[in-house]
């Protein structure tokens, strides 16, 4: 160690004329030649001067500019900290409410090379340069990390850092940015502060945090709002006079995992807080009328009947909502397998006895987040801490206003927002983005708390069940917004889904404990796991995002039924749905997505451990099976992790963990290994023994499979589900899947499955299978013969033996179809398939799943796809009122769309007589703006006729405007409208239209008042 000593580095310049080296591991001071420097001011802004002193302490580095002081202190050895007191005076707002106690300082040198010091660990070097002062990072190799362009700067407002910016540098973070976050920041502003706006580009949960893809991250220690601009150079400012930041060295991962090791690791939720949270008041609700608290057990019912999950409820979720009876509440939600949350707006003074009366869940809002900043971190930790204290459960909190610090103690949520496609579309890059900023459990209401539709709702649930947690929000809709409250089809797929996510919780389960190491998220952009592609960092990738490195998802943004732009990057990548297999990078255009169709993508290679057939994680027992669904490629593995997903013993020690290994092929034909690991570790209630189920997605028969001992070849899916043992290939489910069950095995010894005789996923010959599409818009009509048309066509070989069926709803007929002969190498056919649709099938968009069975390269293969078509009603045979057809669209902005009515309150049929400018009309259609109906026409109607205007019961309020469609043409549209506006008469040829839009939209950005009425609208048609 070296001896504490002052070097007076002008004086040894004069004597000597030299210049001087000093190095040390130790404590140092020196003070350099320009002793006398101040700092330099441009405008109102001071930039810091030259160095006047220095002065080392282990792993601590201070020093003197002028007036200004700063100081580095090396955490590990990629993480440092840089403060600077324009006074002098060092302070630090934060304490240890942020930052974290972190282990030992590492090992430190320093040298003076004349013009800087160089600071070192065994991983990098700070420069400080003297003349002004100014850092840069370099690794230990050499390379530059980053470097400033200029010293920090400061005024009376804020303090900013100047960087210089690489060519192809990319950047992300902010905490929650909504509407981005998952592609680059590279060229914008980001505002890191609390602002409780909650729409796109509002910035709730933001976090003080920036990582780069030059191989760097950069946390301010603050409270204050912070502003980022990734010009060239990036500026990065705070709202203090202060500066004080952390900056982290590696890829993205490494500097996620720095920062969480600085701030916390995100917490690990109970299984329970990963399945759908439903939330409303019970008590007084002013939207519902009177009702009580115990009533949130006749909506736990709902979700029981309907066969659908329901982790967690929040019974007064309202302003003004309290609470009664809370203890048989909580008892009567735990016996149908779902836990107490509470809301309330009056702080968490009683979360101790709501707690012990059963509470499991806080959602933190109003005086629980307040002001933000310091207010709600430790709202978020006091609450969480206010469960854990009184109950042996895990603390669990959501919150809608955060800031660094809040993924240990909580969900952040997107706040309250309008459901709609719009809604759903700036949602995608805004969790996945937040994953960057070591948030690991971000989400949004299901379709928001206000507006939305049964389509919305059904759309936005799909992509979210691949998040780590979510909820659906009631009370300030029109209507409650339970996922079985819309009727069919939308009450079936939503339980699908809803079912998917339960059986993939091991999984989902497994990252939420990764993320607990690792602090980086499940959900996560595609920059994050294939950072060299520049198309995963732009927009290409914007609307997709990876839950975990296995499942790509697009979700469905608009009301359509084909996703365009769809970005699979490298590796191949299988259709969860049809098995079909596409090597990436590739762009698919006209993906077929249909209203049961969440376009997703599995990873070849992927080992998803699931739980088959359970609606809650409480449906398992000792005896329950452990699925794994196989995509072999190469080789893969996957570390399952268990504990016993609801006390907080996993901390000490009490969980398990068991690898699967998967042996394959690269492509094509060849044997599959599964090694499933011992079992290593243990928990209260952990299986010693249990069954497995493996789905092995080759798309070629294997000869035999063996586990210890062939195991028995069944001939049909009715034999493989009475078998306790054995295996059958499916070559019916997606373009062909080996399944297998085996009985109970102990969980202590390891076994390996061998697949002999098959192929990697896609088949032994993986481009030979045919693939399948439709065209879109196919309509037929109700009870009415017709035909659907399927496209076949052939991949590398001639495709022969061709029949299609039709998997069609309920009460519907369809008749298989032959194709005689061949159809060559890359070549289409098209297949008219005949159906019937049932006399009373619902009208407007139908699923359909085509399979085609086929030849191809001397093997048996299949193919499958859904598609959607369309049910059309009868036409108009003669002049009809609009309000008396029915409706193939009625989106409306609140409310129903009401017939013969003005659009009146939330309920159906509560308008009033339709009325503009003081005349009344008997007939017509009252909406609310934005509103979109849409009729059938069929090509029988030559023009359309109404007044529109806005409803008198308005009386003065809204502006709108409206316009007319046909086959998606404009071929209409009003001036803008207010309350005060004359009526508008409309009279529009339709030259034989097949489907008429009519619209009202708002054209003021407040829908206050929005009412429109198309009065005494009619069609004339022959």
């Amino acid at each position: 160690m070296q001896s504490r000593m002052r070097i007076k580095g002008a004086l040894i310049s004069a004597v000597f004329g030299l210049l001087t080296v000093l190095a040390g591991p130790g404590v140092a001071r020196a003070e350099p030649a320009a002793a006398t420097t101040g700092d330099t001011a441009a405008g109102d802004v001071t930039t810091v001067g030259n160095v006047t002193g220095f002065e080392a302490d282990g792993a601590v580095y201070r020093l003197r500019a002028g007036a200004a002081a700063a100081r580095v202190s090396f955490v590990s050895t990629e993480t440092f900290r840089i403060e600077l007191a324009p006074d002098g005076e060092f302070t630090d707002p934060t304490g240890d409410d942020i930052v974290l106690a972190q282990g030992a300082a590492p090992a430190t040198r320093w040298k003076d090379r004349g013009d800087r010091y160089d600071l070192s660990t065994s991983k990098v070097t700070l420069r400080v340069y003297k003349s002004p002062l100014r850092f840069a990072l370099y690794r230990s190799d050499g390379t530059q990390v980053w470097s400033e362009t200029e010293g920090i700067g400061w005024d009376d407002e804020r303090t900013t850092q100047t960087l210089a910016r690489g060519a192809r540098e990319q950047f992300y973070g902010g905490g929650m940015q909504n509407g981005r976050g998952n592609t680059s920041h590279r060229g914008e502003t980001v505002e890191v502060s609390v602002d409780y706006n909650w729409d796109d580009g509002g910035h709730p949960n933001s976090v003080p945090f920036y990582l780069s893809s030059a191989g760097y991250g950069v946390f301010r220690n603050t409270y204050a709002p912070n502003t980022y601009s990734f010009t060239d150079p990036v500026s990065t400012s705070a709202r203090e006079r202060r500066f004080d930041a952390y900056y982290f060295t590696g890829d993205a991962k490494d500097v996620i995992g720095q920062y969480t090791d600085l701030t916390g690791k995100p917490f690990l939720p109970p299984v329970y807080g990963m399945e759908i949270g439903d939330a409303d008041c019970y008590l007084h609700n002013a939207n519902r009328g009177e009702r009580h608290t115990l009533d949130a057990l006749e909506v736990a019912d709902g979700y029981l009947e309907h066969d659908m999950p329901n982790g967690w409820m929040l019974v007064n979720d309202g302003y003004g909502c309290g609470y009664e009876n809370l203890p048989e509440t909580a008892e009567g939600l735990q016996d149908r397998g779902t836990q107490l949350g509470l809301w309330t707006e009056d702080g968490i003074e009683k979360i101790g006895d709501q707690v012990r009366a059963g509470q499991r869940v806080a959602k933190l809002d109003v005086a629980w987040v307040g002001a933000g900043y310091k207010f709600a971190l430790d709202g978020c930790k006091d609450a969480y801490k206010g469960i854990e204290d009184n109950s042996d459960a895990r603390g669990f909190t959501w919150a809608p206003e955060s800031w660094s610090g809040a993924q240990r103690c909580g969900v952040q949520w997107s706040g309250d927002q309008t459901g709609s496609w719009e809604y759903i579309r700036w949602q995608i890059p805004t969790y996945a983005g937040a994953t960057m900023s070591g948030l690991a459990y971000t989400t949004g209401d299901v379709d928001g708390i206000f507006g939305g539709s049964a389509k919305t709702y059904t759309r936005d649930l799909q992509w979210k069940m691949f998040l780590g947690t979510t909820m659906t929000m009631d009370g300030w809709a029109a209507s409650d917004k339970q996922p079985f409250r819309y009727g069919e089809p939308y009450t079936s797929v939503n339980r699908d889904y809803l079912k998917l996510k339960e059986s993939l919780l091991p999984y989902q389960y497994s990252y939420a404990h990764e993320a607990t190491k690792t602090g980086v998220g499940m959900v996560r952009p595609l920059a994050l796991e294939y950072p060299n592609d520049p198309r995963a960092s732009g927009d290409a990738a914007k609307y997709e995002f990876l839950s975990g490195e296995d499942f790509l998802v697009a979700p469905v943004y608009e009301d359509t039924t084909e996703r365009d732009g769809i970005y699979l990057p490298k590796g191949t990548w299988i259709d969860y749905w049809s098995g079909r297999t596409y090597k990436g990078p590739t762009t698919i255009d006209d993906y077929s997505a249909p209203l049961d169709t969440l376009p997703l993508f599995v990873k070849a290679g992927a080992a998803i451990p699931m739980w088959p057939g359970i609606r809650s994680y409480t449906d398992r027992t000792a005896d329950s099976a452990l699925a794994w669904d196989v995509y072999p490629q190469g080789d893969s593995s996957f570390t399952l992790y268990e504990d016993d997903g609801v006390t907080r013993e996993h901390r000490d020690g009490a969980y398990a963990t068991q690898r699967a290994e998967v042996d394959a092929p690269v492509r094509g034909a060849g044997d599959v290994a599964i090694r499933i690991g011992a079992s290593k570790g243990g928990f209260a209630g952990k299986q010693s023994e249990r069954p497995y189920e493996f789905s092995v997605h080759t798309g070629s028969a294997p000869r035999a499979v063996d586990l210890a001992g062939k195991l028995p070849r069944l001939g049909s899916e009715a034999a493989y589900e009475k078998a306790a043992a054995g295996w059958w290939y499916d070559k019916d489910d997606r373009g062909g899947v080996v399944k297998i069950k085996t009985r109970p095995l102990s969980t202590a010894e390891p076994f390996t499955l061998r697949l002999d005789g098959t192929s990697a996923v896609g088949g032994r010959t993986p481009t030979a299978a045919a693939t399948l599409s439709a065209p879109h818009g196919q309509e037929i009509g109700a009870g009415a013969a017709g035909t659907v048309a399927v496209d076949v066509t052939a991949g590398t070989a001639d495709v022969t033996d061709v029949e299609i069926t039709l998997d069609v709803p309920d009460g519907w007929q369809a008749t298989p179809a032959r194709v005689k002969g061949r159809i060559p190498a890359g070549r289409t056919k098209t297949v008219q398939v005949a159906v019937v649709p049932a006399e009373d099938a619902e009208l407007g968009e139908a699923s359909v799943t085509a399979l085609a069975r086929h030849r191809a390269k001397g093997e048996s293969r299949t193919a499958v796809q859904r598609f959607a078509v369309d049910v059309m009603p009868p036409p108009p045979t003669a002049d009809a009122w609009a309000s008396d057809l029915d409706w193939l669209r009625d989106t409306n902005g609140y409310g129903p769309a009401e017939r013969d009515r003005s659009n009146g309150e939330s309920g159906a049929a509560d308008g009033r007589t339709l009325t503009l400018a003081g005349k009344t009309y008997a007939k017509g259609i009252g909406v609310h703006a934005d509103s979109d109906i849409e009729v059938y026409t069929g090509g029988r109607c030559t023009a359309f006729t109404a007044d529109v205007g806005i409803d008198d019961e308005i009386d003065g309020y809204g502006e709108v405007a409206f316009s007319v469609e046909a086959d998606g043409a404009v071929v209409w549209t009003s001036p803008k409208m207010t309350g005060a506006s004359e009526t508008v008469p409309v009279d529009v040829p339709l030259d034989g239209a097949r489907h008429v839009r009519l619209k009202v939209t708002d054209t003021n950005g407040s829908k206050t008042g929005d009412h429109g009425d198309w009065a005494a609208a009619r069609f004339t048609c022959s």
